[in-house]
């Protein structure tokens, strides 16, 4: 789910182009094979929605070039507040009607979260350890480098325009096509000592009903549960999401998202840190009430479970997919 004034964008757009919307520059793509919204600052996924089946399967001569925006399912209606904006259904993302104003973050979409998760400031560089919550790549300005036509979409290779640690480099992939979202975020060591790092790709899934999800994949791993001081526990069974939660699990399994309406697959690359996160009725101030109950945070991390220590000319490659269960 995003909102409506992002949504008109997208249907204004023919093929590819670079717009601007909450103050922010934004790369989009509406094709054959789906829609993508890249924002150019910490190069974040805003929106993907693949093409129909039916859509790409129809003949040439009677094929629309374009996919329709996906109708509301049940259990999705429009949110809307007072002074808020409508948030519309479709997509496999969700992000905020209510957007911060430079130079904080956008919630939603996949925000990247490096070199640093949450507050593990291993790489933190700064004198007393006060650099941003998730590290500064997700309020930097990122550059397109290249767009290149990938398996029936596209691929995007973006790059900060500035430095933002002595000795770590980092660089985003990202890849769609009819069929999955992959998004990649790659650190190399140009420096010339040992660092420590930590990192998530922050995934906001758009979902029915937060509170009627069920997280499937991570029956008996142990995790940390951050809403009791990190205490360490089992899952019994699946995870029925009932309230807000702040869990990090230590599996590298396969999870699936099913909301009751979609059965959406989230695979992880490089990554031992399995975060399910959502704020329950009380949200963060950039987020309505309402609109927050149409996500569910499923996370490919490397957090204090997993942590990377990254030695001079060597690469981690952090990654997430997102496909769809046939027939969901």
């Amino acid at each position: 789910m995003i909102p409506a004034s992002l949504r008109a964008l997208i249907d204004e757009t023919d093929g590819q182009r670079e717009c601007e919307w909450a103050d922010r520059r934004v790369w989009l793509a509406r094709e054959s094979w789906g829609e993508l919204v890249v924002c150019l600052q910490g190069a974040q996924v805003l929106h993907f929605l693949p093409a129909p089946e039916t859509a790409r399967n129809a003949p040439e001569a009677t094929r629309t070039d374009l996919p329709a925006p996906a109708p509301a399912q049940a259990g999705t209606p429009e949110v809307m507040g007072e002074g808020e904006e409508a948030l519309v259904p479709g997509g496999w993302l969700w992000v905020t009607p209510t957007p911060q104003a430079l130079p904080g973050a956008i919630r939603g979409g996949i925000p990247l979260c490096w070199p640093w998760f949450a507050d593990e400031r291993g790489a933190d560089e700064s004198p007393d350890r006060s650099g941003p919550m998730h590290g500064p790549a997700r309020l930097a300005q990122w550059r397109l480098d290249a767009v290149d036509e990938h398996e029936g979409g596209v691929e995007l290779h973006l790059s900060p325009t500035e430095r933002l640690h002595s000795q770590l480099v980092p660089r985003a992939v990202i890849q769609a096509n009819a069929r999955r979202l992959h998004v990649e975020l790659i650190t190399e060591h140009a420096g010339e000592t040992p660092v420590k790092l930590s990192g998530a790709l922050h995934s906001y899934l758009a979902v029915a009903d937060s509170f009627a999800c069920r997280a499937e994949g991570l029956a008996g791993a142990r995790y940390l549960d951050k809403l009791a001081g990190f205490a360490e526990r089992e899952q019994q069974g699946e995870l029925a999401v009932r309230g807000g939660l702040d869990r990090i699990y230590h599996s590298n399994a396969e999870v699936v998202l099913d909301d009751g309406h979609r059965r959406l697959r989230v695979a992880r690359q490089g990554s031992d840190s399995a975060v399910v996160w959502h704020p329950g009725e009380t949200p963060p101030d950039d987020t309505p009430v309402m609109a927050a109950r149409h996500f569910l945070c499923v996370e490919s991390a490397n957090t204090r479970l997993d942590p990377v220590w990254l030695v001079p000319g060597a690469q981690h490659l952090l990654g997430t997919t997102l496909s769809c269960e046939a027939g969901s």
